[in-house]
């Protein structure tokens, strides 16, 4: 049942943001996972981006598969009972708060997107066991204190307690003028120890230089698509500097803890993002 305590958008206040003209992230990630909460431009979208990269649709599968595993790995081994999930996008099957509660009822679980569409879902998301609880803010990755002083969050998570933050294929859309380390930072700076950074990233370690040329020439011919930036495995560990990171660290998010997902696994080279999770110390 949605909590009486958090405070949902207006519906029009959210239907006037909504610009059906223009492909969003979080639509199009939609569309390739086989929903149907999106529109034309969305749509089209992802069928040029199939055509450069054909594998798009396993990709974003193995993505929501990853998160699934994680999110299972720290309730039920690392005993984490608060997550905060930045840039969650569209509900879809296992998310967060389901994969936490069913192991854990208690646990308690933020939404944070900025996407219209997304709050237009947000009683969707705001179903939680009786013993647990969670929120939707509409907020922005790129103002972390926003986030972290939200009355909504705080009214949710005891930051006091250990809280894993997800940033689930969300970090690869922020550039680096954007100051994505920083971001990060300051995000896990008043967490405490036993805290959490999940992280899926796309990388372009895994292709071969005329795929990723044609990838960005298809990017930069569709202005819509927004900013982005591919970053390696050696980037994506600055983000775990000061983290310890889990078995097997930074690795093709296909293969993380994947013993029990259908085998074989996919390649790298076909999913093209990594997979992390990492402790606070």
């Amino acid at each position: 049942m949605p909590d009486p305590g958090s405070r949902s958008p207006s519906v029009e206040g959210v239907a006037a943001r909504i610009d059906t003209t223009v492909p969003h992230p979080a639509r199009r990630y939609d569309y390739l996972l086989g929903g149907k909460d999106n529109f034309a431009a969305d749509r089209e979208s992802a069928e040029a981006m199939l055509k450069v990269y054909p594998t798009a649709r396993m990709a974003v599968q193995e993505n929501r598969r990853f998160l699934r595993r994680a999110v299972g790995h720290l309730a039920r081994e690392a005993g984490i009972r608060q997550f905060l999930d930045i840039g969650t996008g569209i509900p879809s099957v296992d998310n967060t708060h389901e994969v936490a509660q069913s192991i854990a009822p208690e646990s308690r679980i933020v939404y944070v997107d900025n996407d219209p569409i997304v709050l237009t879902h947000a009683r969707a998301l705001l179903t939680s066991t009786a013993q647990g609880r969670t929120a939707y803010l509409d907020a922005d990755l790129r103002r972390p204190r926003e986030i972290l002083g939200h009355p909504d969050l705080l009214a949710t998570l005891d930051l006091a307690q250990p809280v894993a933050v997800l940033l689930v294929a969300i970090m690869h859309f922020i550039v680096d003028e954007d100051d994505p380390y920083g971001l990060v930072e300051e995000l896990l700076a008043p967490l405490p120890s036993g805290s959490a950074l999940v992280m899926t990233h796309f990388t372009n370690d895994f292709l071969p230089p005329e795929l990723v040329a044609k990838i960005e020439a298809a990017w930069r011919e569709n202005p819509a698509n927004g900013q982005g930036r591919a970053r390696t495995a050696e980037e994506i560990g600055r983000f775990y500097t000061d983290l310890e990171l889990v078995s097997p660290g930074i690795v093709p998010l296909a293969e993380w803890r994947a013993e029990s997902e259908p085998q074989p696994r996919p390649a790298a080279r076909d999913v093209t993002a990594y997979g992390a999770v990492g402790h606070k110390p």
